[in-house]
């Protein structure tokens, strides 16, 4: 699913790389904004190191609006499906974000993940309040359960949290990047489970290559390319 860092921000727990994007300034005599759109193709939609359309191919794309203070706002959908019951997700997310430092920078927000079209009683829809620091090249993040259409089965806010750690670092000269990432999931909203992800992805020029495990029982390594392109509005 993930480019403007605010925007990156909302997919970060999603290594496939479907959501990178590009910023283009829009300037006015009263406010500096930027508009950004984005589309992508992955071999395999991967959240949270979990196939989200089951092994297949996956096209997405984005809106994102971002303005001076730090403010920022955007919508992403792409093709999703779990054991045949949508067909799509449409994430909403708004958040805030700046540079502490010359180092170090901060990122908080929300996110909605809808599935419009999910099968009656799926209850899918699920929304988490987000926070990252990044230093230098590291970024450590945190993401919590804020509501669920699921909340008759018990879960509510706060219960899950997944915890990321990140590091991207270039490799030579030639725009080539290395990222490096671990995750882990936790809550009763997962079904009281605990699971651990990790993955590697080197990208260039718009075009990512990543494998991508967690350590569920039977889970075997995943690999995925994948393509982004943006647009500037």
């Amino acid at each position: 699913m993930t480019g403007n860092e605010h925007a990156k921000t909302k997919k970060t727990i999603a290594i496939s790389a479907i959501a990178l994007m590009g910023a283009t300034s829009l300037t006015s005599t009263a406010v500096h904004a930027e508009v950004t759109a984005n589309a992508a193709a992955t071999s395999n939609y991967l959240w949270r190191g979990q196939e989200q359309t089951g092994g297949d191919a996956a096209i997405s794309g984005g809106i994102d609006y971002a303005d001076e203070s730090g403010f920022y706002a955007g919508t992403w959908v792409s093709n999703a499906s779990w054991a045949d019951e949508m067909t799509y997700e449409l994430d909403l997310y708004a958040g805030f974000g700046g540079d502490i430092n010359e180092s170090v920078s901060y990122d908080v927000g929300y996110i909605y993940y809808a599935y419009p079209d999910a099968a009656s009683g799926a209850d899918a829809d699920f929304s988490e309040i987000y926070g990252s620091i990044s230093v230098e090249g590291f970024t450590f993040g945190a993401s919590v359960l804020a509501t669920s259409a699921a909340s008759g089965d018990g879960t509510d806010f706060g219960d899950s949290l997944y915890l990321t750690a990140d590091y991207g670092f270039a490799v030579g000269s030639n725009g080539t990047e290395m990222a490096l990432h671990i995750g882990h999931y936790s809550g009763d909203f997962i079904g009281d489970d605990n699971i651990l992800d990790y993955g590697v992805s080197i990208s260039k020029d718009g075009f990512t290559f990543g494998l991508s495990d967690t350590d569920i029982d039977g889970s075997d390594i995943k690999a995925y390319v994948a393509y982004s392109v943006d647009f500037n509005l």
